[in-house]
């Protein structure tokens, strides 16, 4: 058979039809020089120096310990014990079967839903005012952004006696209008009230600087467009502001909805899970059964759902929230 008909024949005889088109490429590619080669080499150098210290430190710091959370989650182990008893997935199902469980989960579900949207919507209204020009601008941006950098174990002290039915500074408003003081630490649903008009009063500075910084880089040339096209303010607002808005938005709302749900310090001030539990969190919930009750392994067990519903939450927002965002 002649040579012709050799390669004719041979992807009938099973030889890869692509095999000698790819080593022709590769023939055809040039070979690195030498100072191409150094270059790469420095370039992995550096980038192991920058990234590799943050890796090092997330894996024995983040990936590390939440392994060893996924282990403590199968057993049945109090701290301090020298004894620990493997047990599976009992500790899951004793905490989805638990008598509280459904309010646990009822309440993180409206505290997160509750102070996000009420965070997102309240940053917005107040970015919109910050950005005017007005008299004082900057100490008005100052004072707004404060209590997001403060401690919420002290604002929360500090809101517990503005919160005081009796003396309180909120008894004292609503007592100049004849409305009495509701029972905020006691009467449901008032402490749930309660900690999320502190948590918003707390963050919603952070989202107004935030929001803020979206706003200032909104190209004046589309307002100016829409203003010669008859658009009203309102109509210019929710039509070309809003859609460029989209990126801003959507990072805020990945990172309260993570902030909210691991919210801790302003209900151990405030309220610690009660009263009856009322305002017990699933982050709550896991320190108490692990540090009050010293229920390891089932305090290791509510921390892995929790870390599932984040990591749940976090990938339909990066799925399917994303997919609307214009990212001009």
């Amino acid at each position: 058979m002649s040579t012709p008909a050799l390669a004719a024949a041979a992807p009938a005889l099973g030889a890869p039809a692509t095999a000698a088109p790819s080593r022709a490429r590769r023939a055809a590619r040039p070979a690195l020089r030498p100072g191409q080669r150094r270059r790469r080499r420095r370039d992995a150098l550096t980038f192991l120096a920058l990234a590799g210290p943050n890796i090092a430190l997330l894996l024995v710091f983040v990936y590390r310990p939440l392994a060893e959370s996924l282990y403590l989650s199968t057993l049945q182990w109090n701290l301090g014990s020298p004894v620990a008893r493997l047990v599976g997935l009992e500790n899951y199902r004793e905490l989805f079967t638990a008598p509280d469980a459904a309010q646990v989960f009822t309440t993180t579900g409206v505290f997160t839903v509750t102070t996000v949207g009420l965070s997102l919507a309240g940053g917005l209204g107040l970015a919109l005012v910050l950005n005017r020009r007005l008299p004082g601008r900057s100490l008005a941006r100052t004072v707004t952004f404060a209590p997001y950098v403060l401690s919420g174990f002290a604002v929360g002290i500090l809101w517990l006696f503005i919160f005081d039915p009796r003396y309180g500074l909120m008894s004292a408003l609503l007592g100049f209008f004849d409305v009495a003081s509701p029972q905020w630490y006691t009467a449901q649903p008032w402490p749930l009230v309660m900690l999320v008009v502190v948590y918003v009063w707390k963050n919603v500075g952070y989202v107004a600087l935030i929001y803020l910084a979206g706003l200032q880089a909104v190209p004046q040339d589309l307002r100016d467009a829409a203003a010669l096209d008859g658009a009203t303010p309102a109509r210019t607002f929710r039509s070309v502001v809003l859609p460029l808005l989209g990126p801003t938005t959507f990072f805020l709302l990945v990172t309260m909805l993570l902030a909210s749900m691991q919210s801790f310090d302003l209900i151990k001030a405030m309220t610690k899970g009660g009263p009856l539990g009322s305002t017990t969190t699933l982050m709550y919930q896991v320190y108490t059964d692990g540090f009050v009750d010293g229920r390891a392994g089932y305090a290791s067990a509510g921390a892995t759902v929790l870390f599932l519903i984040l990591l749940a939450v976090t990938a339909i927002q990066l799925r399917v929230i994303e997919r609307k965002v214009h990212y001009s």
